[in-house]
């Protein structure tokens, strides 16, 4: 009696583990049907941090955070207002910063220039340093030596100051703005650069035509064109007698020379890649070889 007691307990335990190892081969397969896996080491979301100069609530930063975020995690500090043309400029007044929740990402609004926006959150906002800073998507291309004005240029340079890739993503201009293609080419961008990241001081500027996205040409890899802007300032004279000047530009028109203004305006997305380290090294050759009067070299 004593065995058949004992057998009927080893069965019914027998029993038991058959079942949990049915449950849980069953939810394996149940997991891969729908696509969900436990997370493997080293395959950690990206870190993405975004930042803008068109402002806070720009439909740019928005259209590329919807894009972004099936990729990585996201989290946007930009300015609050619109900060177009503040180049590389830093805040020295009282930083005011709100912050926000949207789609489970934290969103931080900025009273500041966009570089100190990147820098703000680079070292006191973010718990861990992001995978990729990027600038944009913004209401307008940068092209040639605009790029130096640029603040959306700016933003992903001041991520390069501490060796973090970086991009700046720009649209053209026109009637309708579609930023679906734009923000589309960053992820599969910034997927192929998280295999070949870019080299420490490096960083990217890219301009994205705007149109349907099986119209655009192609890719190039470009460098910037050097020409200046086309600007003139037109005195006016306001109702109180005062005399002021109005500011306008027109856009370069490109050259036989393949550079970023020769590819948008020919339909392709340009990237140039640029470096924080301005040195002209040809020239210190040159310099050296100088005679400064009595100074010692």
């Amino acid at each position: 009696m004593f065995w058949a007691k004992k057998l009927s307990g080893r069965r019914k335990e027998a029993a038991v583990k058959r079942v949990t190892c049915r449950f849980v081969v069953g939810s394996a397969i149940l997991l891969l049907l729908i696509g969900v896996s436990a997370p493997q080491s080293g395959q950690a979301p990206l870190k993405i941090l975004l930042s803008n100069d068109d402002g806070f609530d720009a439909p740019g930063i928005a259209v590329l955070f919807e894009h972004l975020s099936k990729i990585g995690t996201v989290t946007v500090a930009a300015p609050s207002q619109e900060a177009s043309g503040a180049s590389h400029s830093l805040t020295n007044d009282p930083i005011m910063v709100k912050e926000t929740e949207k789609s489970g990402s934290k969103w931080y609004s900025i009273k500041a220039t966009p570089a100190t926006c990147v820098r703000l959150a680079l070292e006191s906002l973010l718990a861990e340093k992001p995978d990729f800073v990027i600038s944009g998507i913004n209401k307008g291309e940068n092209l040639s030596t605009v790029t130096f004005y640029s603040a959306t240029v700016g933003a992903a340079r001041e991520a390069a100051f501490k060796g973090i890739p970086a991009i700046a993503v720009n649209l053209a201009r026109g009637k309708d703005m579609d930023y679906g293609p734009a923000a589309e080419f960053m992820v599969d961008l910034v997927k192929s650069l998280k295999d070949k990241p870019l080299k420490p001081g490096t960083f990217l500027n890219v301009n994205i035509p705007n149109m349907p996205k099986d119209q655009i040409k192609g890719v190039m890899a470009v460098p910037m064109d050097t020409r200046a802007s086309i600007e003139f300032y037109e005195k006016r004279t306001n109702p109180m007698g005062q005399v002021y000047y109005w500011r306008s530009f027109k856009n370069l028109e490109p050259e036989t020379i393949k550079n970023d203004t020769w590819g948008l305006r020919n339909g392709y997305i340009t990237i140039s890649p640029f470096s924080i380290d301005q040195t002209n090294y040809q020239e210190i050759k040159t310099l050296d070889a100088l005679k400064f009067g009595g100074w010692k070299k």
